[in-house]
């Protein structure tokens, strides 16, 4: 399991390095996962584990971490509470703000699925 964590960190780790040298506006950890993805696909077509992931030590150790999800939500839990104030002073702001983004994220995520569809979908009656 050992070596399982050292993979996602070490992905964490390169996708932090990118993100440092190139200056791109992305999360580390999400250029990561998109390192694993790429990483995973690779090893997979030279011949690598036909198993589902779940029965690798890296989708065990993945698992595991999944698990413990809810913990990695107390820090900012306590961050909301410590700052009431700036809370209570921009309320309305930060309302307006987190609904015209959550329209926007669905917005665009409808756009991708209509255009995923279309292009990767074949109509089985035609």
């Amino acid at each position: 399991m050992v070596p399982a964590f050292a993979i996602l960190l070490l992905c964490q780790l390169v996708g932090e390095g990118i993100v440092h040298v190139s200056r791109i506006p992305v999360p580390g950890p999400v250029i990561g996962l998109v390192v694993l993805a790429v990483g995973l696909g690779w090893w997979t077509r030279r011949g690598g584990q036909k198993a589902s992931l779940g029965e690798t030590p890296l989708g065990r150790a993945a698992k595991g971490l999944l698990g413990h999800l809810s913990l990695l939500f107390v820090p900012a839990a306590v961050g909301i509470v410590q700052q009431g104030g700036v809370l209570a002073a921009n309320g309305v702001a930060i309302l307006v703000a987190l609904a015209v983004s959550t329209v926007l994220a669905l917005g665009v995520t409808a756009a991708v699925f209509v255009w995923a569809a279309r292009r990767f979908v074949r109509d089985p009656a035609a």
